[in-house]
């Protein structure tokens, strides 16, 4: 008998409830579109699109060159904030909060 209870309790350790599986959808999309953003931000404009944004400058820089040297950690800044602050109400939405 105690061999039923330790398989079912194995079983029950794998199986995720909706909204554990919810969580982890709205946790992973919003990584995903954070790393996204920030790809484009530093490889896009700062390698990628740099011809383009050369033709205009900022604080006496070309913009390409200020988004490779600047602008990605700037925005990899502000993009942590908000993860922060995202995930917070994920959490709460899913009473998972502190």
């Amino acid at each position: 008998m105690s061999d039923d209870t330790s398989q079912n309790s194995g079983e029950d350790d794998h199986v995720t409830s909706d909204t554990e599986q919810a969580y982890w959808k709205a946790n992973i999309r919003l990584l995903v579109t954070l790393m996204s953003i920030w790809f484009i931000v530093s490889f896009g404009a700062g390698i990628l699109f740099r011809p383009f944004l050369d033709q205009f400058s900022l604080g006496g820089y070309p913009l390409g060159f200020w988004f490779a040297q600047q602008g990605s950690i700037y925005v990899f800044i502000v993009l942590i904030f908000f993860y922060t602050i995202r995930m917070k109400q994920i959490e709460r939405t899913f009473d998972l909060d502190d």
